[in-house]
């Protein structure tokens, strides 16, 4: 029995392990609607939305981002690389930008409430909230649609088959 529980005992300590080394690079929320993970991501500039470029993507239209991680099998122009980094480090600064403001406001409205605050300040924040994840998605889907245009239709064909083997 002991043969048995011994390696059971010891997976799970080394699954803990990993687990606390990979949330280590998470930084702690202070914002009690937003998890670890989602607050790190949103400060950091990272994808927090999986599906907000969807749209973009479902009409052929890709992320800068992806763009780049496959520039050599897609043979960019240096004029095509250019431009499209510049594309993907200013949607970068755009996340992290929206991704503060929005920490800010969740920030505001957690205080709000705990207070007990009036009706019209909740509206306030609430329809801030809106707008602040509104101009995310819209600077998400204009880099996509800044990034298609900037490619030739057969490197968005190779660019989907790639992505899709990935």
């Amino acid at each position: 029995m002991l043969k048995t529980i011994l390696p059971l005992i010891i997976t799970i300590f080394l699954h803990q392990a990993v687990k606390a080394q990979a949330d280590s690079t998470l930084k702690k929320s202070p914002i009690k609607t937003l998890s670890d993970k989602q607050f790190t991501q949103l400060i950091s500039g990272e994808y927090l939305f999986d599906d907000i470029d969807q749209v973009a993507r479902l009409n052929h239209y890709p992320m800068p981002d992806a763009v780049l991680k496959f520039k050599k099998e897609l043979s960019l122009s240096p004029v095509q690389l250019t431009k499209i980094t510049t594309l993907a480090a200013e949607l970068h600064r755009k996340r992290v930008e929206m991704g503060n403001f929005i920490v800010t406001n969740e920030t505001t409205l957690d205080k709000l409430i705990k207070k007990g605050t009036d009706n019209g300040s909740i509206i306030f924040y609430a329809t801030r909230s809106g707008l602040y994840y509104g101009e995310l998605r819209n600077a998400i889907l204009q880099a996509c649609l800044s990034t298609g245009n900037l490619l030739a239709p057969q490197q968005i064909t190779k660019l989907e088959t790639l992505a899709a083997h990935n």
